[in-house]
């Protein structure tokens, strides 16, 4: 019989949390005021799809996280920076339902988004504002994400 790879374990992890997540609403715990937290960013954030919430017209993509947050009830970093975000919250191993991604866009900057999912291929689908000049979801490259961390007050 063939061992799950690490990252088909992170996948079975990530999609049992999905289940919690979906399960919480039903009795919530104590221990699954994180998860409950999760979901209502990701929530938030899917508000704003196919739109651009913000008032600049490039570079906006770490305000529209900041401004997601806020709407859930935490506080952001305060920074137009993406790279602002590797240093906020908690760090985590891994893609995690409602946890924050930073990208690295090499010369270009950096990029960030919040994470709902992994596709087929096990990379990790997120929210971001700025993508394509508005809000999206979509799955991007595992390899240019350096830090995933969740939101923490």
């Amino acid at each position: 019989m063939r061992r799950a790879s690490r990252w088909e374990r992170g996948v079975a992890r990530m999609q049992a949390q999905d289940l919690a997540d979906s399960n919480a609403s039903l009795s919530p715990e104590p221990q699954q005021a994180a998860s409950l937290g999760s979901s209502n960013i990701v929530a938030e954030a899917r508000r704003y799809l196919g739109g651009n919430p913000t008032s600049r017209a490039s570079l906006w993509c770490a305000r529209f996280m900041n401004m997601v947050l806020q709407q859930a009830g935490y506080r952001g970093t305060g920074s137009d920076m993406a790279s602002s975000f590797a240093r906020y919250g908690q760090r985590v191993s891994g893609p995690q339902v409602g946890a924050i991604a930073v990208m690295s866009r090499g010369r270009r900057g950096g990029h960030v988004g919040i994470i709902t999912g992994i596709d087929a291929r096990g990379n990790p689908i997120m929210i971001s504002g700025n993508n394509g000049n508005r809000v999206r979801e979509a799955a991007v490259s595992r390899g240019k994400i350096y830090a995933y961390v969740m939101p923490t007050n």
